[in-house]
């Protein structure tokens, strides 16, 4: 059983950057496809960024493409989300998600066994 927890979230300007970080913990991360989502209020869970097991086949949401870069060290067994460019639309909390099914990410968010517990990003104009 796999253990995620995210990190790095807080309050920045808009335009400014955060980095969040997702540790794992009881399986290496080489065995799952990973994936970042988020959750506004009211709004349903959206994909952010995955990136497939062999950490280089990337993919991103349209709302993100070109800002947010993912990225994941297996041997360290994290996952990163370097988030530039922030703007107050990206306000939500952000998650990790883990697929031990598939290679590469997949967009859906039910698709994922497992998830850390959130950590909240707030972009403020």
């Amino acid at each position: 059983q796999v253990q995620l927890v995210e990190s790095g979230g807080g309050l920045v300007q808009a335009g400014g950057s955060l980095r969040l970080s997702c540790t794992a913990s009881g399986r290496k991360l080489s065995n799952y496809a990973m994936g970042w989502f988020r959750q506004a209020p009211g709004k349903e869970r959206e994909f952010v960024a995955g990136i497939a097991k062999n950490e280089f086949n990337t993919y991103y949401g349209d709302s993100v493409k070109g800002r947010f870069t993912i990225s994941r060290d297996n041997a360290k067994n994290t996952v990163n989300l370097q988030m530039n460019g922030l703007q107050p639309e990206d306000t939500a909390v952000y998650y990790c998600a883990a697929d031990p099914g598939t290679y590469f990410p997949e967009r859906a968010a039910n698709v994922y066994d497992y998830w850390g517990q959130g950590t909240q990003v707030t972009v403020s104009s």
